[in-house]
Order: C-alpha cells, then structure tokens, then sequence
C-alpha cells in the first residue's frame, strides 16, 4: 500500500447487502473505494491473510490504496481497493476451502457484491432488497437482464483469467469451455426445455424462495434463481438443455425437500 496519506473522502454511503453491512466512498481523485475490513469480517476471514493476498498480486497491490474512512462515527485510514478491482480480489477466495457453512455466503459476494455497490453510486439505491424484489418476476426484461450480467460476469472473469494464463492456463481452459456451452444453446434452441418445463422451473423456484423467506425474513428468490443458473451455467433457465431438465428437477426438489420435514414436494 502506497506510504501517501490517506485519501479524503467525498461521499460514503452504507450499503445494505442481504442483512451485511457494505461500506464504499467516493474519493476526491473521483473514483469509488471499497474497504476490505468490513467484507472480511462478513465473510469470516482475515484482514492480515487478505491484506498479504493483496500484496503478492501484481494488479491488486498497484490498486491498493489508504483512504479515510469513518465506521463508528471515527475516522481513520483503511486498507481499500477501488470498486472496479472488488471482484478480482473476491474470486481469489476459493469458496471450495473455506467452512461449509461460509461458502454460499462468498459465492453470492462473487455473484452480486459488484453489481449492488455500483447501483447504489449510479442510483442512489442502499440496499439490495428493493432490486432483488424485481427479478421475482418471468418478465422479457428480467430474464434480459440475468442474461446481460452472466454474460458480463462470464466476460469478467475470462478477463482476470488471462492476466494470470502461466500460472492459471488450466482455469482459463474450464472457462472457455463453459462459454462455449452457453453459446452453443444459445445458437440450438431445439435443445432447450419446452416452455412447460420452463413453468415448472419456475414453480420450483418460487417454493424454494419462500421456504427460505419464512426462515430469513428476507427476499430470497433471486438467490434461488441465481444458484440454479451457477449450478448449470446458464444466463437464463429457458436456457437449460432439454437433457438436463430431470437433473434439474431433482436438484430443486432435494433443495426444497432439505428445507421443510413434509415428503409431499409440491412440484
């Protein structure tokens, strides 16, 4: 981390992600700045792991700055990573090594923390749940929507992929296959589901998302939705390969049969 003193802050909003508490501000040099502190203790990892992670990079340790920011009504300098940089850091954390009961939690970071930091800059917005209301819906622009950011998200992570192809070729290789895959559904759509098993997808997720609000108190159906999409890597499930309609059926109804003691899954 450069020695220079501390950036002076502009703006600092507290973004509300799934019941975490984000912090991000907008510097004077006018870009946006996110501490490492708070996500990693609502990730339950280290600041010093992290903090030396950061320092063996070559891109993330350029990127690495000292800002001021105030938590506890104090102000004081803080490890940060502009906004742009926040997924580079997040998807080094393998999600596979960490406890099992922190691994979903790390993924949705991966998925959505860029996405509802952005929004909150750009709109105003503080808090995730208003927007995660609005994918509820089947409608042509949701699903353009979802397809919009797994095709950014896929682009994003190739990216950060080739800047690490000696060390990381195998990886890069994996994720030109999956883009391979969505490509090739995307350009044969006589291999997709028909609409009615779209519909009982559909119906699936619904049950699912409000098993899990009755537990949260929260809006859960994008996180349903989002998890069958990584499961099968697909940006939509009108998308999903006919030859995978049974298996995806099966991973719904385990899910739901897991959440609730009743044997009568109702889809």
């Amino acid at each position: 981390m450069s020695e220079e003193k501390a950036l002076v802050v502009v703006e600092q909003r507290e973004v509300d992600f799934y019941g975490d508490e984000i912090v991000a501000v907008l510097a004077k040099d006018g870009l946006v700045y996110v501490p490492i502190r708070p996500i990693c203790d609502n990730l339950g990892i280290t600041l010093a792991g992290q903090r030396e992670r950061i320092g063996r990079d070559p891109v993330l340790s350029k990127a690495v700055s000292s800002v001021s920011v105030t938590l506890t009504q104090q102000s004081r300098a803080m490890l940060c990573l502009p906004l742009k940089f926040i997924p580079g850091w997040l998807f080094g954390i393998n999600a596979n090594r960490v406890k099992e009961d922190l691994r979903d939690k790390i993924i949705r970071y991966q998925e959505e923390c860029y996405d509802v930091l952005w929004e909150a800059f750009r709109d105003g917005l503080l808090t995730a749940e208003p927007f995660a209301e609005l994918l509820e819906t089947d409608s042509p622009e949701v699903q353009a929507y979802m397809m919009a950011r797994a095709i950014m998200q896929m682009a994003r992570n190739q990216l950060l992929l080739k800047a690490r192809v000696d060390t990381h070729s195998q990886r890069l290789d994996t994720h030109e296959l999956r883009l391979e895959t969505v490509e090739a559904a995307l350009s044969n759509p006589d291999r997709l589901i028909t609409e009615d098993q779209a519909m009982q997808l559909s119906q699936a997720v619904k049950a699912i998302g409000l098993e899990l609000g009755k537990r949260s108190g929260r809006n859960e159906f994008g996180g349903v939705w989002g998890e069958l999409y990584r499961q099968y890597k697909i940006a939509a499930y009108r998308q999903l390969p006919a030859a995978k309609f049974d298996q995806a059926m099966n991973f719904l109804r385990q899910w739901y049969g897991s959440l609730t003691d009743d044997d009568d899954v109702p889809f």
